[in-house]
């Protein structure tokens, strides 16, 4: 096991090594991403095997480490993704196909139809404050409110933390912004589970609890497909995170893109503060935002057909030291997908996804 791991280890060690150097590394990633998961799996299924009946057991670290393990030969390029990756670096691209074009059904996310709405232009404050002024548009009352421990099923609006939130002290900014939105306190299933910032009954997830009320505010949760399960049946989900790409802004009606620590007091503020809200009235649930169709992408976006990544102009690629506002026609020739090593060509306009 351990000899294994080492092996694992300097592969990705390699392919590292040739991308600080600026060199091709895309059939090398996708061999570290598949030799490794492939290991971190196999070598997790015997640890399970030597603890018995115990290591099968919930709440046990090597049955989570099993669970951990087998995803990730799914996201980020299934491994199946990594081969194909390889063998056409190895044995060039197959031709294009001749025949008629493959008519690809548009897919909704896995919460729904949702708005999809960016706040984009201005400072901070301004985007809050236009986050604030559409919620309230929508028909969310913030003079009223519940118990921040009001159990997450039975909630009508809750503000979760992701991994995102940083530091346990981070946990004020959730409970203030909880107070401020006159909801409960809830979290994903790693900020339970493995920093245990709150207990195991406020993860909120497929395997967790479910969230069924009018408001979910996700801050710092990258959105995992686990945890967009358990908020699908949401009226309205507002997503806070650092990362453009994270799946959890495909999966919202409004979203931010910034740190927790700076949106998260602006929120609280333009909500009003911390101040005690008048009781709640029983809960009546609103109805969701009708989305006849996707909203049309912005020009210049393109997807990755191998792993569905979205290159954002402007965004660019920081850890490939491409710049903002960089169109994907003016990406280097040698630029591969940061999520699964597909070539540029392999990249589609995000109006024919």
């Amino acid at each position: 096991m351990a000899t294994k791991i080492r092996a694992a280890r300097f592969l990705v060690y390699s392919a590292a090594e040739l991308k600080e150097n600026h060199e091709p590394y895309g059939m090398e990633s996708a061999m570290a991403k598949k030799y490794a998961s492939d290991i971190a799996l196999e070598v997790t299924n015997e640890a399970l095997q030597i603890h018995g009946g115990n290591g099968y057991l919930k709440g046990m670290e090597v049955e989570r480490f099993y669970r951990d393990a087998k995803i990730t030969t799914i996201y980020e390029g299934t491994n199946e993704i990594q081969n194909v990756v390889v063998s056409s670096h190895i044995l060039g691209k197959a031709a294009k196909s001749t025949a008629a074009p493959k008519i690809v059904s548009k897919k909704l996310p896995i919460t729904g139809a949702r708005k999809r709405v960016m706040f984009t232009d201005g400072s901070m404050e301004e985007k809050v404050a236009s986050l604030v002024e559409a919620l309230k548009n929508d028909g969310h009352d913030f003079t009223v409110g519940i118990d921040i421990d009001t159990p997450i099923t039975q909630a009508e609006r809750v503000v979760s933390a992701g991994k995102g939130i940083g530091e346990k002290k981070n946990m004020k900014l959730i409970e203030d912004l909880a107070k401020a939105v006159g909801g409960a306190i809830g979290s994903s299933r790693p900020v339970a589970e493995q920093l245990q910032y709150v207990p195991l009954n406020r993860y909120v997830g497929m395997s967790g609890q479910k969230f069924i009320g009018n408001l979910y505010i996700a801050c710092g949760i990258s959105g995992a497909t686990q945890h967009l399960k358990g908020i699908k049946e949401a009226s309205t989900i507002v997503a806070i995170n650092t990362n453009a790409n994270a799946p959890i802004f495909k999966n919202a009606d409004y979203g931010i893109v910034g740190d927790v620590k700076e949106v998260l007091p602006l929120l609280t503020k333009a909500l009003g503060g911390t101040e005690e809200k008048k009781p709640a009235p029983p809960m009546v649930k609103m109805k969701r935002a009708t989305v006849d169709e996707p909203m049309p992408a912005p020009e210049g976006r393109y997807v990755c057909t191998g792993c569905g990544y979205e290159y954002i102009p402007e965004y660019g690629d920081e850890e490939a030291e491409v710049a903002p506002g960089t169109k994907f026609a003016d990406l280097p020739e040698e630029w591969v997908c940061p999520e699964c090593s597909e070539a540029k060509e392999n990249f589609i306009s995000s109006s024919e996804a």
